[in-house]
């Protein structure tokens, strides 16, 4: 809503957040992303309700200060629903990526953004729609492991939810495109997407890896786009 209809409001937010950040020592940036991340996790727990508000603007612009300024442009929740991305050393983030937003701006008119698990979709998928599914990867080790995008994370029981809801899609002739990591980069002999999504279209496809706390898991890997159509 934010990007929506007060794009240039929140432009301003952020260029002088900008300005303020780049002004700083790095000392001073790291306290200020620390004190901006607990401004974010406070107005998010405490909930804005249905009303649309100045409060709202302010918390978009913390996020994307966050996003720009935060280790690896991650984004992760803790158990409790809070923002807990440490500060991320950057010579000179664009905070304020004035071309980007008003592209984003433009895309999001006449457009309606539902946060809701994936199952409400299909009150809106038509025969002959195209869908594109991009879950919470599946692990591939340990030190791969994150599914933190949410408070209750995402587990094998939900991408196999998940395999059901495709199926229950293909019946309505949609045209789907899911895309998951590849346990074969780690076990040749783990099936575990074959199997779920066995009579579909399953490529692998390479994908750079930047985010890996291991070495090893960074760099190039297979990923898997699942279709069924030609």
């Amino acid at each position: 809503q934010v990007i929506q209809n007060d794009h240039h409001h929140l432009m301003e937010i952020l260029k002088d957040m900008e300005d303020e950040h780049l002004g700083m020592t790095e000392e001073q940036r790291k306290n200020n992303y620390y004190h901006i991340r607990d401004a974010y996790n406070r107005q998010k727990l405490k909930g804005g309700g249905e009303n649309y508000s100045s409060d709202r603007i302010n918390q978009t612009a913390y996020l994307i200060f966050l996003n720009k300024t935060g280790y690896n442009g991650l984004f992760r929740l803790n158990k409790s629903g809070e923002y807990n991305v440490p500060f991320g050393r950057y010579l000179n983030p664009a905070i304020c990526d004035e071309a980007n937003l008003l592209l984003v701006h433009e895309a999001l008119q006449n457009t309606e953004l539902i946060c809701a698990d994936f199952s409400r979709a299909g009150e809106f998928i038509k025969k002959g729609a195209l869908v594109y599914m991009d879950p919470p990867y599946r692990p591939l080790n340990r030190t791969s492991y994150f599914t933190d995008y949410s408070a209750r994370g995402f587990d094998e029981e939900d991408q196999k939810r998940l395999a059901s809801f495709y199926r229950d899609m293909d019946q309505r002739e949609s045209y789907l495109l899911l895309s998951n990591s590849d346990p074969k980069n780690e076990d040749p002999e783990d099936e575990f997407f074959d199997e779920l999504y066995g009579g579909y279209h399953i490529d692998r496809v390479d994908a750079k890896r930047n985010i890996n706390s291991d070495k090893r898991g960074r760099g190039i890997i297979n990923e898997l786009i699942i279709r069924n159509y030609f």
